[in-house]
């Protein structure tokens, strides 16, 4: 085993089993089978979030205005802080996804669907952070959650997924991680965007029964 996992990986499965070989290789499969399921719902979850960003850091464009994600200066500014620009990362975020739309048959200038599309997960979470209290979620992005939703309600659940998401997404150990509430984590953010949204989550999530099943 370990020469196909490595013995550094399989030795995380082994610490977790008390040395029992067989269920080390069982947790590492039902690992495989959490990791997918969380992608699975993430995913659900992560269409909502970017539509809903989306139309929140449009609703006050005027007719013939461009998508903000070709006039990205519109909500992410030079920002400079000491020898930095603040917004440099979302703006070149922006210019990556652009060149991806284009790379994969979007053309000279790809619809902004399809770039807003190409955006990740990590860029959306993002938006939520302090630093865009002011100049994103209070000028726009609140729109996208019920009155008085506050920034670190969103944003502290969606950073745990984020972070969920990427180790699920590496093939890395989520032994350790509290898995029941990242769940609930999920289904609450999903709340905020839309209840109906949370209910299609929750009727067919495959997570609940391979949390059930754990070796």
């Amino acid at each position: 085993m370990e020469q196909w996992l490595s013995r550094p990986r399989f030795a995380v499965y082994l610490t977790e089993a008390d040395g029992d070989r067989a269920r080390a290789l069982a947790l590492y499969d039902w690992n495989a089978r959490a990791a997918a399921a969380f992608l699975h719902d993430i995913g659900h979850l992560e269409v909502g979030l970017r539509n809903a960003y989306d139309r929140a850091l449009s609703a006050r464009d005027r007719p013939g205005d461009p998508h903000w994600v070709y006039e990205p200066t519109r909500h992410f500014p030079a920002r400079i802080r000491g020898s930095k620009d603040a917004n440099w990362w979302p703006r070149n975020e922006i210019a990556i996804a652009i060149d991806k739309a284009r790379r994969n048959g979007g053309g000279a200038r790809p619809a902004s669907g399809k770039v807003v599309a190409e955006l990740n997960f990590g860029f959306w979470s993002g938006l939520t952070t302090a630093g865009h209290e002011g100049p994103v979620w209070r000028r726009r992005l609140h729109r996208a959650f019920p009155r008085g939703t506050d920034r670190t309600a969103v944003h502290e659940p969606v950073d745990r997924l984020r972070r969920l998401r990427n180790r699920a997404a590496h093939n890395e150990s989520i032994l350790r991680i509290p898995l029941a509430d990242r769940h609930a984590d999920l289904l609450a953010v999903a709340d905020l965007l839309s209840p109906k949204l949370r209910g299609h989550i929750a009727d067919r999530s495959p997570v609940p029964a391979v949390l059930a099943d754990r070796p």
